[in-house]
């Protein structure tokens, strides 16, 4: 690829990363005259027209933004195999490199880099865009210092976020517990990759590890995100409830998009940073008499009363010179009276609280109970666990797309749930998938057949392109449900993501009955099939040379590059010429032409032959001849 020129305006220069749907080069923009950066899509991909869908997608996805936090996206298209996309090209490193250099990041540093990526996510998602695979491999830290967030391949719109088979799209490291789940993402599941990036950041490693993608999957769906201070003691608490809220399992706790976990951010950042907010406080001018009074003390308190009446309260009698002993009596007692109110307040108040607590863990909210997350049990282990708990289980059923019929698709109320004891929760088992119709496909384009099995919510599988006499070039000739072989060419019933696939015609293939062997062999093969001769064959209608019939060497549906059983005529089969002589003329005249051989005599001899026998014939008795021959009939003399 390195040296290709694509497109007639892209110069390949070299390569940057290789990922799993396309390898990014950097070239050179000939018509424009700069650098950027070409992602081509892998070649065994560009075939798949889910992949090649999902690439456009990017493109269109990322072409929809404009800000200076996220990679620009100038041109997509097709230069014969190759499916590109050309790209900003942004000289420097990801922030996966750089948590390998250090390890984990100051929170200064962290938060500098997750407001930015924050600020590209706010655009995207005010823009109606999901990113769905926010992970530090796809922040891009500029030379310069720019940061911006890029690789929109698997974005979608929020109107468009519910994912089926390959729902399971996205990096397991940062996958939210409802994408993992319910296969469902909106901007709260980019808010989650989020927090889990940023807990990356401030400890050097990811909350969740385990030696199988499904170990790690499992805790995202079950487990609550620890706080990073835990592995990190230096991490201020402000950070740890902002990673916890963009972390919570149920997506109506975390920030609704990224514009409100960002305002937050702000907040946290002047609390984190206390020189910057020092720095935005107006300066405050003392009185020069407070400063005259007040300078020689080593601390000076500045309460809310003002300072001429708090010098008041102290302040000696100004004809003694002296505290008065009976003002000060009886300021002191005063001061107990005001002590033992406070005293009666306190006893109040801890008595209320002690009532209070013994409802809240009694009867009020304290003892509730938190549904736990039951998905993927078995009916019989699901109430086992709630009535454990001291809840009610009530049977219910629900259609899955992921989880098998007969275990626990979820309940109601969801997991997490916090409910009061003896409450009843439904057990939703999995009915399987949900039945559907499928509409006819059998005369549709491609592409129209596609739409319809994607609307019908199943699956478009392979195409089969295959040669048909009957049916127009480019349309579907039939469809099979991928599951069982069952036809659904005319419609008909299957199941919420079952995968259809679906055969189309390539035309008519030429007749070539009556070419020469070679020249059949030469018109096959400009259809892609390849012609090979078979067995020899008598033919009375089709000259000695010339192909008989024509059909597919395997006995099955031809398709490119099939090959094609050509049978060849040997001319008509030979007839042995039988023994007539000495017979009467009507007879030996009946007896060759039945053999199918033509005759020659004078036709005088018709006219008695009753008289007549045959004498002789040329061809004698026993001659091998084509049928249609002509043999030569000599009669006897009936005057002797």
């Amino acid at each position: 690829m390195i040296g290709r020129l694509i497109d007639g305006r892209y110069q390949v220069r070299s390569r940057i990363a290789r990922g799993g749907m396309a390898t990014v080069y950097l070239a050179t923009d000939l018509r424009l005259e700069r650098r950027v950066a070409i992602k081509i899509m892998h070649g065994h991909l560009a075939d798949d027209n889910a992949f090649r869908s999902r690439f456009i997608q990017e493109a269109r996805s990322a072409a929809r933004l404009a800000h200076p936090n996220v990679v620009n996206v100038f041109d997509q298209g097709q230069d014969a195999d190759i499916a590109y996309l050309v790209m900003e090209h942004l000289p420097g490193i990801t922030l996966r490199d750089l948590l390998k250099d250090y390890g984990r990041l100051t929170p200064e540093q962290t938060m500098d880099i997750l407001e930015a990526v924050l600020s590209g996510l706010a655009a995207a998602h005010k823009a109606g865009i999901v990113h769905r695979d926010v992970k530090p491999e796809n922040v891009l830290l500029a030379d310069d210092g720019r940061i911006k967030i890029g690789d929109f391949g698997l974005a979608r719109a929020v109107n468009n976020n519910t994912a089926t088979g390959q729902a399971l799209l996205g990096t397991v490291a940062y996958l939210s517990p409802e994408l993992v789940t319910r296969g469902i993402a909106d901007a709260r599941s980019d808010i989650y990759a989020l927090g889990i990036m940023t807990y990356e950041m401030l400890t050097g490693e990811q909350p969740y590890v385990g030696e199988a993608p499904m170990q790690v999957a499992y805790q995202h769906a079950n487990d609550t995100v620890p706080m990073p201070s835990l592995v990190a003691p230096g991490v201020p608490q402000e950070l740890d409830e902002l990673v916890l809220w963009a972390t919570a399992r149920d997506p109506e706790e975390r920030p609704r998009d990224a514009r409100v976990m960002l305002d937050q951010l702000l907040d946290v950042e002047k609390l984190v940073r206390p020189n910057d907010q020092t720095a935005m406080q107006a300066t405050m001018v003392l009185p020069r008499s407070v400063v005259a009074t007040s300078a020689d003390a080593e601390t000076q308190i500045l309460g809310r009363a003002p300072l001429a009446a708090a010098a008041t309260l102290i302040a000696p009698d100004p004809e003694t010179g002296e505290v008065d002993s009976t003002d000060q009596l009886a300021g002191t007692t005063q001061k107990r009276r005001r002590r033992g109110y406070w005293l009666f307040t306190l006893i109040v108040l801890l008595a209320a609280l002690a009532g209070g607590a013994g409802w809240y863990f009694g009867v009020g909210p304290g003892s509730e109970i938190a549904v736990p997350s039951l998905t993927s049990a078995s009916p019989e282990e699901a109430t086992a666990q709630l009535e454990a708990l001291g809840l009610v289980a009530a049977p219910g059923t629900a259609y899955s797309t992921e989880i098998p019929a007969g275990l626990v698709v979820g309940t109601n109320p969801g997991d997490g749930t916090r409910v009061a004891k003896g409450s009843t929760v439904t057990v939703n088992v999995s009915q399987g998938p949900a039945p559907i119709v499928l509409p006819t496909l059998a005369g549709l384009t491609p592409d129209a057949a596609a739409t319809a099995i994607s609307d019908a919510l199943a699956v478009p599988g392979t195409v089969d392109e295959i040669f048909s006499n009957t049916v127009k070039k480019g349309l579907v000739i039939s469809a099979t449900r991928d599951s069982d072989g069952g036809d659904v060419s005319q419609g008909g019933d299957s199941f919420e993501g079952a995968t259809i696939n679906y055969a189309v015609s390539l035309g008519d293939v030429t007749d070539v009955t009556g070419q020469t062997l070679e020249d059949a062999i030469d018109t096959l093969a400009d259809q892609d099939l390849e012609g090979r001769s078979g067995p020899e064959t008598y033919s009375e209608t089709v000259a000695k040379g010339k192909v008989i019939s024509a059909a597919p060497a395997s006995g099955g549906p031809l398709r490119k590059g099939s090959v094609i059983t050509l049978t060849v005529s040997r001319g008509p089969e030979p007839v042995e010429v039988p023994d007539v002589v000495g017979q009467g003329w009507s007879e030996a005249k009946n007896t060759l032409t039945d053999l199918g051989f033509k005759l020659s005599y004078n036709p005088g001899a018709d006219a008695i032959a009753a008289l007549l026998s045959v004498a002789s014939t040329d061809p004698v008795a026993g001659t091998s001849l084509p049928k249609g021959s002509t043999i030569t009939l000599k009669p006897t003399n009936p005057f002797g």
